[in-house]
């Protein structure tokens, strides 16, 4: 297995842990009373906004030659960096 497929499927795997957790912050805005929801379901809409961004950093990473990959892989940090400091910074909200 290369380099590039390693990190493609543990990229992949982080980003289907990430959903579990944003299904699990759904749930929790569900339940918040109306104007809690309406702040907790815009969240939630940003963080899928960037998890979007992930995936279509996964997507480049899987279509990009071998060559290409390194420069792709900083890019797909950077979105992962991004999306879980949202995502720390949502749960942290949904505490209160």
């Amino acid at each position: 297995m290369s380099n590039k497929d390693a990190y493609e499927q543990k990229m992949q795997a982080k980003l289907e842990e990430m959903q579990a957790e944003v299904d699990k912050l759904k749930a929790k805005a569900n339940e918040a009373e109306a104007d809690a929801r309406i702040e907790r379901e815009e969240e939630i809409d940003r963080l899928e906004a960037k998890r979007e961004e992930m995936r279509q950093k996964l997507e480049e990473l899987r279509n990009s030659s071998d060559d290409a990959w390194d420069d792709i892989k900083a890019g797909a940090e950077r979105a992962w960096d991004s999306l879980n400091e949202s995502f720390e910074k949502a749960r942290s909200r949904f505490k209160k």
